[in-house]
């Protein structure tokens, strides 16, 4: 499944249909600021406004508010929701985010989410994980290292999704696991919207090597040190990249 991109487990299909095609609009609108909290928005002006029908209408309001951007209230309209309020670990909130005019701020959370969690996540990695998971791991880093020049990198991201997927599930902490969505957004967003290097970090690609290498050996301090690197490093390339 990981090599299928960033799409996991329990994440929505890619939009196909014309309420999802609804959502992507009324989504990032909502996300990027063009609908702020608050705002009401009537059925029948987005039926008219979207050249869609009242189902349709409906059917994207109700994932909307399944994500909790919205609410709905009978005799008021749809109402845009504070910001605090949004299921803010939803991968599709998170592409629409990373899509809109807070990118770097939002990148900047979620890799400071990423530097809380992932280090003690490789530490307890190399203290639970299975055979296999080592493999994967071992794997992953060398085709991360394999596909880091000649600007490759769609094909580098693939399996560097996939390392810290691995990581995460291997900790056999299951809420780590569950971020295995989250990470692949912020690794994709980084890639899609250019916010990394034209060739990845050498640096960077030799840690992921070397925290395979700890988790194999089941050095947890070694594990937690080189992932910490990572997530700083990956800190770093943002005040370059999205000052």
């Amino acid at each position: 499944m990981d090599e299928q991109g960033p799409q996991g487990r329990g994440q929505r299909p890619r939009p196909q249909g014309l309420h999802d095609r609804l959502l992507e609009s009324l989504g990032p609108a909502i996300t990027g600021g063009d609908y702020p909290p608050g705002t009401v928005l009537r059925t029948d002006e987005l039926e008219r406004r979207y050249d869609v029908s009242r189902t349709v209408v409906r059917e994207a309001v109700r994932v909307l508010e399944s994500m909790h951007l919205v609410e709905s209230r009978r005799r008021v309209g749809v109402t845009v929701r504070p910001t605090d309020e949004w299921d803010v670990f939803d991968p599709q909130i998170i592409r629409w985010r990373l899509a809109g005019p807070d990118r770097p701020r939002q990148l900047r959370s979620l890799t400071a989410l990423r530097s809380a969690i992932e280090p003690a996540a490789a530490a307890l990695a190399a203290e639970h994980a299975t055979p296999e998971q080592c493999a994967e791991l071992t794997e992953h880093a060398l085709n991360m290292v394999a596909t880091s020049r000649g600007q490759q990198l769609p094909a580098y991201l693939i399996h560097d999704v996939a390392f810290h997927r691995v990581i995460l599930r291997a900790s056999g902490n299951e809420m780590f696991a569950r971020l295995g969505d989250v990470v692949a957004e912020v690794l994709t967003g980084r890639t899609q919207h250019r916010i990394m290097f034209t060739d990845p970090d050498p640096e960077a690609v030799t840690l992921h090597v070397r925290v395979a290498e700890a988790v194999r050996a089941s050095d947890a301090e070694a594990a937690e040190r080189y992932t910490r690197e990572i997530t700083v490093g990956a800190l770093r390339e943002l005040d370059i990249l999205a000052p």
